[in-house]
């Protein structure tokens, strides 16, 4: 995941400046570089969620918008 981690390995909101716990995970990529498969991520607390999708949906670049307690649940599953 590219989203930034505290020493304590908390999630934190990928918007600038921001030291919130993230909560969303915001799958996106840039299909003039990546695969179609390929999901790059940002994290984003529940004030800057909207704001960070907005960005990445007017750039046709969001996917996939989910919590992240159901992201890393996901990736558990395989």
């Amino acid at each position: 995941m590219d989203g930034r981690v505290t020493t304590e390995d908390t999630a934190i909101c990928s918007a600038k400046g921001c030291r919130l716990p993230a909560v969303w995970v915001l799958a996106w990529n840039n299909p003039k570089l990546h695969t179609p498969d390929r999901r790059k991520t940002w994290l984003a607390c529940d004030d800057h969620r909207e704001h960070l999708s907005n960005f990445l949906d007017l750039r046709g670049f969001l996917k996939d918008v989910v919590t992240l307690e159901d992201w890393h649940r996901s990736a558990a599953d395989g």
